[in-house]
């Protein structure tokens, strides 16, 4: 009788642009076989008296990202018909990358269950992998596997909690220096959140029996595959103020936009967003004379990563008819923009945009048309002198009392 080792390897494929993703765990065990000169596979030896040693287990990852409703989630919804400001050099060179960018280190941790699957878990091996490959060892039993995305700053908005339980990990985001507008238990913005990626395969069987198991003669071990998806578990939004009749009113803006109501937390195992509601600062930027649907407008536009709405895990609701599937969101959703005006004064407007957020509950374009015929330019020099609250479906315009 003799134990083989060996590692399966597959090619790591990155793509380019907006991708979804995939991962492919396969678990390879080695067994204890009696090798007969009248036979070319093995015969297995149960001996329940005598556990048998796991020698490894293989996980290959292969991730590829898409933020693409059709492909991703079996929806019809092209954001790019959306999307008027673009993505030049310059928004690079400011904001960075506009679609996800493929992760290529990965944090898995293996909760060994013992011959309950159902119990909580116990006791976690913590690995850290490169690339798309890692081999260890695992004994008979049930299995829970949870791999993430390493975000591999030395500097990130992103907290990874795995003290508080070893049954769940969750990651949140911590607060900025701007003061937040609509929420009273913070005085604080937060920041935006990395990109994060997580999958979680649960009640893995390592029998004895090997069912499920396939024989490799070249290996000459036992082996069982397992599909494993890394889905979003952060969020991306697009938003554009399309500024009509402008006429040189709006020169520019300060950068700093909000949105509130977005989850301040998600757990990485079951992908399911807190309910502690935040108001999330990102950055933005103007542009002039943009052509869309044949007129000329002024575009202020930026990139939001959030962990999506509170409470709900987007990838466990529906969306056949998307955009115009709907979130069960309760949570009213106010995005804000420091602007400037062409008498010196600044002004923050406010618009609800809590109908597009809900539709677009796994990230999407938000578009506020503003016809700035409708929109008065204040007067009193110094700070923000003015603020509105624009609704999002209609030209009504409410003015806040400061």
């Amino acid at each position: 009788m003799g134990m083989v080792h060996h590692i399966v390897q597959q090619a790591f494929h990155a793509g380019n642009g907006l991708r979804q993703a995939f991962c492919a765990l396969c678990v390879a065990v080695p067994t204890v076989l009696t090798l007969l000169s009248c036979e070319r596979e093995p015969v297995l030896n149960l001996h329940h008296d005598n556990e048998l040693n796991f020698d490894f287990a293989v996980i290959e990852l292969s991730l590829d990202v898409y933020w693409d409703y059709n492909i991703g989630f079996n929806a019809t919804y092209d954001w790019r018909n959306e999307w008027f400001y673009g993505w030049d050099d310059e928004d690079n060179r400011i904001f960075g990358h506009l679609g996800y960018i493929t992760p290529t280190t990965f944090n898995l941790r293996r909760y060994y269950m013992g011959e309950n699957g159902q119990d909580h878990h116990t006791q976690v091996d913590a690995h850290y992998i490169e690339g798309n490959s890692y081999t260890g060892e695992f004994r008979y039993g049930f299995w829970d596997l949870l791999a993430w995305n390493e975000i591999g700053q030395e500097v990130q908005s992103v907290v990874i909690d795995e003290a508080s339980s070893l049954d769940s990990v969750i990651a949140s985001t911590n607060q900025t220096m701007n003061v937040a507008r609509y929420n009273p238990r913070y005085t604080h913005s937060f920041n935006q959140p990395e990109e994060l990626f997580a999958g979680y395969e649960q009640s893995i069987d390592v029998n004895r029996n090997l069912d499920g198991f396939t024989y490799d003669p070249e290996r000459n071990v036992y082996v069982r595959q397992l599909n494993l998806q890394l889905e979003p578990r952060s969020y991306i939004y697009l938003t554009q103020i399309v500024i009509h009749n402008n006429r040189g009113r709006v020169t520019g803006t300060t950068g700093i936009a909000n949105l509130s109501g977005m989850a301040r937390s998600t757990n990485l195992n079951t992908g399911v967003a807190g309910n502690d509601p935040i108001t999330v600062s990102y950055n933005v930027r103007m542009k002039n004379a943009v052509t869309v649907n044949g007129e000329q407008v002024d575009i202020i536009g930026g990139r939001l990563v959030t962990f999506g709405l509170c409470g709900l895990n987007p990838g466990a609701i529906s969306t056949r008819s998307a955009p115009s599937t709907r979130a069960n969101d309760r949570k009213r959703h106010l995005l804000d923009v420091d602007m400037q005006f062409n008498n010196g004064t600044d002004s923050t407007l406010v618009f609800d945009v809590t109908e597009q957020v809900a539709h677009r509950f796994r990230g999407g374009v938000i578009t506020i048309d503003l016809d700035m015929d409708t929109v008065p330019i204040p007067h009193r020099s110094g700070g923000s002198a003015f603020d509105a609250v624009v609704d999002d479906y209609d030209e009504e315009i409410h003015v806040i009392d400061m």
